[in-house]
């Protein structure tokens, strides 16, 4: 950052980043509310902190927040008409972390409705589109801050990641998203979708951007070289969904260039992930409809709830106990298989989504023989690692005729996130002067 060089101010970045947020609300409805005066403000200390000598680790940087987090003083709907006009008192801990490192909030940045979609689509706010491609979803759920991202207004953001809602976003819209270990972040004073399988994430333009977030949360990156010696375990697909071709060709090619580096071995993933996404679902269905019914009362979720979200809250009233306790089951014996499987190679590396970002009106998705909704192929190879609880980065995986990305899938024990973010970008820096030929 060119701030402590004195090449620029904290007011003029600020400012800059306030009126591309303002394009990009307009443009692509990245944005929910853009705070002009407390982030002003803020910058206008910073420059007093750096005339004085006394910059604090993260001052001056304008940073996104998901609306889905708390944010002192800045309205905070979660995606719902239910929280208009909403302004916590308190910032979550994660936005804390930021503001007391100097971080500056420009925004909240678009939502599916209490993060349960992957479109980042809305009825009454409307729809956030990709900024590569207008006609396309941008993921979700933390679409606006990966869509704000890749369109330049900030270099990082904060989102949330339940079962893929920063790593589907950042490889649609073609920017990183990492999710680290469950429960390494705070989760106070973020609207819960699914308690036992919520994430704080990050993304950024570049894994090296993410880095200076994960940093100042105390993420400690190692400078060693010893993810040159990574085993990698390379699943290119995960059933029943297959990839796409143009996924699977930008896949491949990466696992060739990565091999010229790691020692890299196939893993069979037909029996590692049997009855997860049913388990996930189980488990979000049940959470989610319990943190609904406690919050508010039947009369105002059909007043001020969306139909999309209504209807899967009745859906939810036909759990019984039996059908949650079984999907736990499933994820106890999903850890183990992970934990096996990861006894041997040091990474896993898989396609994060089976395929480019789908059409903004699209309901379903059919690949090679395969079809279902837009949100079981966006989540099958993301959800099984917030199920599990380890940590994942997407990068993407750029082509060299400038086509859609695809996006590249790293996976980490648990408790490894700092290695697993030196790895990503070190991958990043590789696959990124090696373009894929689609």
């Amino acid at each position: 950052m060119s701030l402590g060089k004195g090449r620029t101010t904290a007011y003029a970045l600020t400012e800059l980043a306030l009126n591309r947020a303002e394009a990009s609300k307009k443009d692509f409805n990245a944005f929910s509310v853009i705070d002009w005066d407390r982030a002003l403000k803020a910058a206008a200390e910073s420059d007093r902190r750096y005339a004085a000598g006394r910059p604090r680790q993260l001052e001056g940087l304008p940073v996104a927040v998901k609306d889905l987090i708390d944010t002192r003083g800045i309205e905070t709907r979660y995606g719902s008409m239910a929280y208009m006009d909403h302004v916590p008192d308190v910032d979550a801990d994660v936005v804390q972390a930021l503001v007391d490192k100097g971080a500056i909030i420009v925004g909240k940045t678009t939502t599916h409705e209490f993060a349960w979609g992957v479109t980042t689509s809305s009825v009454a706010f409307g729809d956030t589109l990709n900024p590569l491609d207008r006609r396309l979803i941008p993921g979700g759920s933390s679409g606006g801050a990966a869509a704000a991202i890749a369109a330049g207004v900030v270099a990082a953001g904060l989102g949330t990641d339940t079962g893929g809602s920063v790593r589907i976003p950042a490889a649609l819209c073609g920017v990183a998203g990492f999710k680290p270990t469950l429960g390494a972040l705070s989760t106070r004073g973020i609207f819960p979708l699914a308690p036992t399988l919520d994430h704080p994430g990050v993304l950024g333009q570049s894994v090296d951007d993410i880095m200076v977030l994960a940093e100042a949360f105390d993420i400690a990156i190692p400078e060693s070289d010893a993810w040159l010696s990574a085993r990698l375990g390379v699943m290119a697909s995960l059933p029943p969904v297959p990839p796409s071709p143009a996924v699977s060709t930008a896949f491949d090619h990466a696992i060739t260039q990565l091999r010229e580096i790691f020692a890299c071995e196939h893993v069979d993933p037909a029996s590692l992930f049997d009855g997860v996404y049913d388990a996930f679902a189980s488990i979000v269905l049940t959470e989610a409809s319990i943190e609904h019914f406690r919050r508010n009362d039947e009369a105002r979720i059909a007043e001020r709830y969306s139909l999309e979200t209504q209807q899967r809250l009745g859906l939810a009233k036909e759990m019984v106990i039996r059908d949650y306790a079984a999907a736990q089951q499933t994820r106890h014996r999903l850890i183990r298989r992970l934990q096996a499987t990861m006894s041997t190679v040091d990474y896993l590396v898989l396609p994060t989504c089976p395929c480019l970002a789908p059409p903004l009106d699209a309901s379903s998705i059919a690949i090679a023989g395969w079809s279902g909704t837009v949100r079981q192929a966006l989540m099958s190879y993301t959800a099984p690692f917030n199920l599990a609880g380890f940590p994942a980065i997407s990068i993407p995986l750029h082509s060299a005729s400038g086509t859609l990305p695809a996006a590249m899938q790293i996976v980490a024990r648990p408790g490894d996130d700092g290695a697993l973010l030196k790895i990503a970008l070190e991958m990043e820096r590789m696959l990124r002067t090696v373009s894929s030929p689609v």
